[in-house]
């Protein structure tokens, strides 16, 4: 049974946030001591409502009514915020019988623009609730904004309303976004919609003048690249935009816009503070590779370096680098990111689980079960630490530099594979191939300065005079595509050598590893040899006296 809420109910609450049987509301209702119940969403009184109990939802379809639906755009008065922008981000509000505002309306889309979920504000007691899932969605306001010179980002949707309508002229409107769930999820939603937000020149955090809202902005400011983001302060006096719009401040609002700074991160130090770090062990690696001849002379992989891997074409780059990238998924528990322009992500996943299953899955005469194919997927690209480039479109630089800092930074990703940088430059425009390997070469180089990432990149050799790579010529920094710039560039230059072409079966399916630069050791020259098992489909490291 259902009257309407009194005053004396709605002072006596003993439980809060618990669902509501009346409406798809899952945390509007307040208990009383006597088991009554008022529900902030639909508004409506529940006479008997258990509290041992977590309530069963009736199902009460003529009951239930589309309270969303039932609200209008309109002016949001005490925070001056006209009709207009409301309607701009979709925003509704529910207005009591005596005209008061009771409810504001919030909705949220996915990255297709199809909305998914509602926050509701309960503006006397201002709490929220949220009907749908938000999960999945982007900022609040994203769906509405596509690439412009600035975008700013506060921390609540009635702060992007005001900010929003402060600089919204006839002729120029200013993207405006809020984070999804206040500031201790502000580095989450921002690194969910990071690859959005790259795409603007000028990124303005603008977080609530408090000490949380302040620290907060710095932590977001960091996952952007160099030079992108800036940080807001406004005066002491104002708590934030809404603050700003409401007491008629546009002019400090938009002096603290222009005067906003570009965030730099503290990193200028005095040498002399350095002893206790010098003194530290050297740590050899995250990680070694999977060939012990390699190790020696590379002492493992390393964070924020940039290795190369090059050999001719056809000559086994590609089964090279899924050794290495199994093995650091069976090694670490860290997440891994792999752009393999040559092959689909399907090839790729059968690659990595057939080196598990010691068996070259991709063959016809290869049967499993469907239960065995899924232990092999569990066990490599099924933990979840691995992560794709489905590269179906545009390979530009842009767009590849794009994907790289999302792996890196908004998926944490502490391994990035590029298999392999040649494709990249021939897809670009201009057709300087010299050009654009100093380009991407550059671009890359900084992204693994700016993210610390271990970055592995593959590089096809130009054709040398005389016996080519195919018959087992040496690998040279010399005959590196393109311009100096792969070799300058890279911590690593490892050379992969095979003579394809030879009549003895063991030297036609062995691989000699030549360390061609190594900028932490110093130490060059070949190593390891990589045997192919025809029936496993595998590498093992063998010796030279072996063949």
């Amino acid at each position: 049974m259902r009257v309407q809420m009194n005053e004396q109910n709605k002072n006596g609450f003993v439980k809060y946030h618990l669902p509501c049987p009346l409406c798809s509301s899952s945390d509007a209702v307040s208990v009383n001591a006597d088991n009554s119940a008022y529900c902030f969403s639909c508004q409506e009184y529940i006479r008997d409502y258990n509290l041992e109990q977590e309530p069963t939802i009736v199902n009460r379809e003529h009951e239930k009514k589309d309270f969303v639906g039932q609200s209008d755009f309109a002016e949001i008065i005490d925070r001056n915020i006209k009709a207009e922008t409301c309607k701009k981000f979709g925003v509704t509000v529910k207005i009591d019988s005596v005209g008061n505002i009771t409810n504001h309306y919030y909705p949220y889309h996915d990255k297709q623009g199809a909305k998914i979920g509602t926050k509701t504000r309960f503006t006397k007691l201002k709490e929220f609730s949220i009907q749908g899932n938000t999960k999945h969605s982007g900022l609040f306001g994203e769906h509405l904004f596509s690439k412009n010179k600035y975008c700013i980002i506060t921390e609540g949707e009635l702060d992007c309303l005001s900010a929003y309508q402060m600089f919204k002229t006839d002729k120029y409107e200013t993207p405006v976004v809020s984070i999804k769930n206040g500031i201790t999820s502000a580095v989450k939603d921002v690194k969910n919609s990071l690859d959005w937000l790259e795409q603007f020149d000028n990124v303005i955090v603008n977080f609530d003048n408090d000490e949380q809202g302040k620290e907060g902005a710095l932590k977001v400011a960091e996952l952007f690249s160099p030079g992108k983001c800036k940080i807001m302060h406004l005066p002491e006096e104002y708590k934030d935009a809404s603050d700003c719009l409401s007491k008629n401040k546009i002019q400090a609002y938009v002096k603290a816009f222009w005067e906003a700074k570009i965030f730099a991160p503290d990193g200028i130090i005095n040498a002399n503070s350095l002893f206790d770090e010098i003194t530290k062990p050297t740590i050899k690696s995250f990680v070694q590779y999977p060939f012990e001849e390699l190790n020696k002379i590379t002492y493992g992989i390393r964070p924020s370096e940039l290795v190369t891997f090059t050999a001719g074409s056809g000559l086994g780059k590609t089964q090279v680098m899924r050794e290495i990238v199994h093995h650091i998924i069976k090694s670490t528990q860290d997440n891994i990111g792999l752009l393999m322009l040559e092959e689909t992500p399907v090839i790729t996943s059968k690659g990595l689980m057939s080196i598990e299953a010691n068996q070259r899955l991709h063959l016809p005469d290869v049967h499993l079960s469907k239960e065995e194919m899924k232990t092999y997927f569990d066990k490599t690209v099924g933990t979840g630490r691995v992560f794709m480039f489905d590269h179906f479109g545009s390979n530009s630089i842009d767009n590849i530099v794009s994907r790289v800092r999302f792996l890196a930074k908004g998926l944490d990703c502490k391994y990035i594979v590029i298999d392999h940088v040649s494709i990249i430059v021939s897809d670009q425009s201009h057709g300087d191939e010299r050009r654009a390997l100093d380009e991407i070469m550059t671009r890359l180089r900084t992204l693994v300065q700016e993210t610390g990432v271990a970055m592995m990149v593959v590089s096809h050799l130009r054709r040398p005079d005389g016996k080519g790579h195919e018959e087992g010529a040496a690998t040279s920094l010399s005959q590196l595509r393109g311009s100096a710039s792969i070799g300058q560039l890279s911590d690593i230059v490892i050379g992969l050598e095979r003579d394809a072409q030879n009549d003895d079966p063991e030297i036609r399916s062995t691989t000699r590893v030549r360390v061609l630069k190594n900028r932490f050791s110093g130490l060059t020259g070949p190593c390891s040899n990589l045997r192919y098992n025809n029936d496993t489909g595998r590498l093992v490291e063998v010796q030279a006296s072996d063949f």
